[in-house]
């Protein structure tokens, strides 16, 4: 399959055409194909995965339980030491960062409509939101350093004469909490999961730019470090994945450790920080479900003549919701039985915003298998399209002509490989999980056995969560 899919006198006559027609942008669009939808569906038997997995989670709680605290402790603070750098690139980094941001905006109006040929929605949904939440997981916050708007702050900060957010009171009050954070998130995974189109470049163009723009006038009102830590929601989210991280920078020190390591240093958050990290969990979670033949036989749709996104908004609507709830209520449920069975007086607050940490390798892990595939292909004509940003015939960085290699994902030898590291990534997340609950039991416990007894019920939600997981993966699906 050829990258380039629209070219020529056409595309140019489209090109003039572009500045008016972008005005239509706002009115009710045909459905582009998302690009998180999965291209094949795995026929292998996934009982013996199933099991499999299940039983590599149970083991991993029955051997914790049995470990003397002190060995795992020992365990997570080793550190190798390996380098020093300071902060200084950090301001101009961002800056080259909002320049791209505002080149891409610019293609997502002038450039190509067709998503697969435009940079825009292949650089936000595949390569920002599919493949940069796979690098903060390995490298740490790289986010902090890219992200567009630190720079533009610096410089209008120095051009008022503020040199930062330190010395002044939070304008930020306090009973927020998380709750701008994830209403933005909530809004976010509508956009990307219930929009009829939300691949349209122009259309995903004026929403970047205005979320661009009211995150900026935020930062500028409230300062740049209560909002970015408690409202940007991309800032929020990559920092938390980013504590999976086994880089870590303290004081411009760079040290190499074992994954999942800092979570155990984590502050217990507040219910809305809680409900952030529960809602990034289930909206991936809904992603998978929403297209499967299960979810869409209890709504009375028949899978093989799928209706288009624009007919399921309601039940979109109503199911994007109603995971977060359902997996909240479980969630709660078994700290709460935890609790019970630990017998501490520890509250129920606390348990719950320290143990939620426990979900990061879980949502990462799940994030990496649902989109591997999409990585892969989509990736590819991501490469294409940045070397023609406005459809002009321009080739930039030579990979204008290349040619998609969508065969990585088809075929029973590719779907063997695939399955195997999706299934191995969500297992080996899952078992991170229970490790890291561990941990963190043992700070609220300090008799061992009580912290084995508090993670009995939430082990079993991540044995069901692995099988879960293993099953939307393997199962059919439409759309």
């Amino acid at each position: 399959m050829s990258g380039r899919t629209e070219r020529g006198a056409v595309e140019r006559r489209r090109h003039r055409l572009a500045l008016p027609l972008a005005a239509l942008a706002l009115l009710p669009t045909p459905a582009f194909a998302h690009a998180s939808d999965r291209g094949h569906v795995l026929l292998l038997p996934t009982g013996y995965y199933l099991v499999g997995g299940a039983l590599a989670v149970a083991v991993s709680f029955l051997v914790l339980a049995l470990l003397p605290p002190a060995t795992l402790d020992n365990f997570w603070r080793r550190r190798l030491p390996l380098s020093t750098f300071g902060d200084a690139p950090r301001t101009l980094i961002s800056l080259l960062s909002f320049a791209g941001f505002a080149l891409l905006v610019a293609a997502g109006v002038l450039g190509s409509r067709d998503p697969l040929s435009n940079p825009l929605p292949l650089m936000v949904w595949t390569l920002l939101w599919a493949g940069f939440t796979l690098l903060q997981g390995i490298f740490g916050d790289l986010w902090a350093w890219l992200n567009p708007w630190y720079g533009p702050w610096r410089v209008v900060s120095r051009l008022f004469g503020r040199h930062g957010d330190e010395t002044q009171p939070s304008r930020l009050p306090n009973g927020l909490g998380f709750w701008p954070t994830f209403v933005l998130f909530f809004a976010f995974a509508w956009f990307e999961l219930i929009d009829p189109a939300p691949d349209d470049p122009a259309r995903l163009a004026y929403a970047a730019g205005i979320y661009w723009l009211a995150s900026y006038i935020a930062m500028l009102v409230v300062g740049y470090d209560d909002w970015s830590k408690r409202g940007e929601f991309l800032t929020v989210f990559f920092a938390m994945v980013a504590r999976f991280a086994p880089f870590e920078r303290h004081e411009g020190r760079l040290s190499l450790g074992w994954p999942g390591a800092k979570l155990l240093a984590a502050e217990p958050l507040p219910p809305s920080g809680t409900a952030f990290l529960l809602l990034a969990l289930s909206s991936v979670s809904f992603d998978g479900l929403s297209k499967t033949f299960f979810w869409l036989g209890l709504f009375g749709i028949n899978p093989l003549e799928f209706p288009g996104r624009t007919a399921l908004i309601g039940i979109g609507s109503f199911g994007l919701v109603l995971t977060f709830i359902l997996l909240a209520v479980v969630f709660a449920l078994a700290v709460f039985l935890g609790q019970r069975l630990a017998g501490d007086a520890q509250s129920f607050g606390k348990a719950a915003g320290l143990l939620v940490w426990s979900i990061v390798p879980i949502a990462l892990a799940y994030h990496i298998a649902h989109y591997l595939t999409v990585l892969l292909v989509d990736g590819q004509y991501a490469l294409v399209a940045l070397s023609d940003p406005f459809a002009l015939g321009w080739n930039l960085f030579g990979t204008a002509n290349r040619m998609v290699e969508a065969g990585v994902v088809a075929g029973a030898e590719s779907a063997w490989w695939l399955w195997n590291v999706q299934a191995g990534v969500i297992i080996a997340g899952h078992v991170l999980a229970v490790l890291v609950a561990h941990g963190l039991a043992w700070r609220l416990h300090k008799q061992p056995s009580r912290a084995a007894l508090s993670q009995l019920p939430l082990t079993l939600l991540m044995i069901a969560y692995t099988i879960l997981g293993l099953w939307l993966l393997a199962t059919p699906t439409a759309g």
